[in-house]
């Protein structure tokens, strides 16, 4: 078996509607709803799917926490046009912008926090 690609992955949040405001504004990613009133946000082609810490589904990892999260996501933009617009954002950065190990090479980082303090990386190559 050979893995292609990441489809989606899941956060446990404290809030659906504070992940979606900031997701959508800061990241610029579409809030979308699915099966019987799911969450998630789309960028290209992958997703987020969202679980309220106080409404679980009953397939989850084994420890849901909120906060728990790292995550990378690539960008085009340049890093100090993402630097400027985390500014105009009000969303602090807590280092960078610097040199990192991506997937298939260096890349140039921020990092933020979401609204429930999951690690956040933007990058490029």
């Amino acid at each position: 078996m050979k893995i292609s690609r990441l489809d989606h992955l899941v956060l446990t949040v404290a809030s659906i509607e504070a992940s979606c405001a900031f997701y959508k504004r800061v990241l610029g990613m579409e809030v979308v709803t699915f099966g019987e009133g799911r969450t998630a946000l789309r960028f290209g082609q992958q997703k987020i799917n969202l679980h309220p810490a106080d409404n679980i589904p009953g397939l989850v990892a084994d420890k849901p926490t909120v906060g728990s999260g790292d995550l990378c996501f690539i960008t085009e933009t340049p890093i100090t046009e993402v630097v400027e617009h985390l500014k105009r954002c009000e969303v602090p950065i807590i280092t960078g912008p610097g040199p990192r190990a991506g997937a298939i090479g260096t890349i140039q980082s921020v990092y933020i926090r979401d609204p429930d303090q999951n690690l956040v990386e933007i990058s490029n190559y």
